[in-house]
């Protein structure tokens, strides 16, 4: 027991999460989600109360640490991360729930080949509820301090540049000409007086961009001027992807909304994995969904062409037979040294940045690597409350 309640250390995405409820990344929400909510959101896409919701978010715990630890609805439980308090839950109520016919609901599948399903399968079976209130706000270590920003600070940052309409860029890769040119049609789509880049910060495998590389990437085409300072922001969302195609964007466009974005763009392939959802599933999704208060902008695929001598838009573009698709392969081996640019593939800036970065924080490379996850500096650390708390990995 520490300050009197029940102790339950949580591993780093229930961290985020928490986080993130706090400072109402994910309002309406207050805490983790009891077994209503839950049920309504896998079954219809909405919370117990109608609201649009649309990835069940959960506090797993196994039966014999409800036990060991002494947690009972009703009570209260420390949650701690790092060995240092986080958060305080009041408990509400502890259930089970199918976590097949979850993934089948939320992932459209159960092959635990999807690494959304997988993580499905890998949670306890037993779910605690409540909401948590923020004890220990946690310290964003440098380079992301620079573009840590709560909901209510991008909202008035958004004012301070007399942004009415913010478009949202959701991203998980270092940029090349074809994101570039997908967020100033999207800003243009919008009639939007700025975007916002909102980077994916999370759980890594090797061979992902590392961390670093993305949100300095994304930033130096705002240094760079291929945006004017006031129309373009990079930032980051704490977040672990579910890989959940279309039921993510609803989620991406719910979380934007709440940074203060007017619209968000969809491209291809959103949220996707492998060959589990229909190039434009997120498109069709929004089409049976009411107004959430923040508008999609769905946009078709940009390309590389010889014959315009730029990139193209698949909308405009007569060039179809020469495109040259700017694959992650392709811009990948561009990065690696392996192949030469083409004119406005990637950005000689952006390059440069990514190798940089790679000396800086990725161990001598731009993706990650066993070294990078085990000697990385974490993104978030927390306050020493000088509290000796067991570790473990909720």
């Amino acid at each position: 027991m520490v300050w009197g309640v029940p102790v339950l250390p949580v591993r780093e995405q229930v961290a985020r999460e928490c986080v993130n409820i706090a400072y109402g990344f994910f309002s309406p929400l207050e805490g983790f989600m009891g077994s209503a909510d839950v049920d309504s959101v896998v079954r219809s896409m909405t919370l117990a109360n109608g609201y649009v919701w649309s990835i069940p978010l959960v506090l797993d715990v196994s039966p014999m640490t409800l036990a060991y630890m002494n947690i009972e609805a009703g009570g209260s439980v420390l949650l701690t991360y790092q060995n240092q308090p986080l958060a305080v839950m009041d408990v509400e109520e502890i259930f089970t729930y199918d976590k097949q016919f979850l993934a089948r609901q939320v992932y459209g599948t159960t092959d635990v080949e999807h690494p959304g399903v997988t993580r499905t399968y890998a949670l306890e079976d037993q779910f605690i509820a409540g909401p948590i209130t923020l004890v220990n706000p946690p310290v964003i270590n440098p380079p992301f301090d620079r573009f840590w920003r709560t909901p209510r600070q991008l909202r008035q940052s958004f004012a301070d540049l007399g942004w009415e309409r913010a478009v949202a860029h959701q991203s998980r890769n270092v940029p090349h000409s074809g994101h570039e040119w997908l967020m100033k049609g999207a800003w243009l789509a919008a009639q939007a007086e700025g975007v916002l880049v909102s980077a994916v910060v999370g759980e890594k495998k090797p061979g992902d961009y590392i961390d670093e590389a993305i949100v300095l990437a994304h930033h130096r085409l705002r240094e760079g001027g291929f945006f004017l300072e006031d129309v373009h922001q990079t930032s980051i969302l704490l977040w672990d992807m579910r890989y959940a195609g279309p039921r993510e964007a609803v989620f991406h466009a719910l979380v934007r909304k709440n940074l203060g974005c007017t619209h968000h763009m969809f491209g291809r392939d959103h949220a996707g994995v492998g060959s589990y959802y229909d190039t434009y599933a997120a498109h069709e999704i929004f089409k049976q969904l009411p107004d959430l208060g923040i508008q999609p902008v769905l946009t078709l695929e940009w390309w590389y062409c010889p014959v315009c001598a730029g990139v193209a838009y698949e909308g405009l573009c007569g060039h179809r037979d020469n495109k040259q698709d700017l694959s992650g392969t392709f811009i990948r081996s561009i990065i690696q040294g392996g192949t030469e640019p083409a004119p406005l593939t990637l950005r000689p800036e952006v390059l440069e940045v990514v190798r940089e970065c790679a000396e800086s924080y990725g161990f001598g490379s731009p993706f990650v690597t066993e070294q990078y996850l085990e000697n990385r500096t974490p993104v978030m650390s927390m306050h020493d409350m000088n509290c000796t708390c067991t570790n473990g990995n909720h």
